[in-house]
């Protein structure tokens, strides 16, 4: 069994714990890539089978993963901006009235939200 002097104990259990934050803060970049790869999928695939049409709509969701000071933050977006709210919410119509939202982002949103929670116990 190998002995650490007293002197050294604080150094190596920082050593420690710095490869700890580095290993999870990888494992957590890694999720977050997949989770905004999934998540586009998803919404192409729930836009697709709630609008219909040409696909145009569907096929716009795409993710951006940003590296910042915190870790890597994914957005999904879709390249139709305004559009997304518009059809989520429900808008006025010009001549009166409104017309109502279909919900399909937001069962994708909870479903990856839990996803993302689950794969990052797993992984640490």
């Amino acid at each position: 069994m190998a002995t650490t002097p007293l002197e050294r104990l604080t150094s190596d259990i920082q050593k420690i714990l710095a490869e700890y934050a580095d290993e999870v803060v990888d494992n957590v970049d890694s999720i977050t890539r997949q989770m905004g790869q999934k998540g586009a999928k998803a919404l192409r695939a729930s836009s697709k089978a709630s609008f219909g049409g040409t696909g145009k709509y569907a096929s716009g969701w795409s993710y951006q993963t940003e590296k910042t000071r915190f870790g890597n933050v994914t957005t999904i977006y879709n390249k139709t901006p305004g559009l997304p709210h518009l059809l989520e919410n429900g808008h006025a119509k010009r001549g009166g009235g409104r017309v109502s939202g279909r919900t399909h982002i937001a069962p994708v949103e909870a479903e990856l939200t839990q996803a993302f929670e689950t794969e990052v116990r797993l992984k640490l």
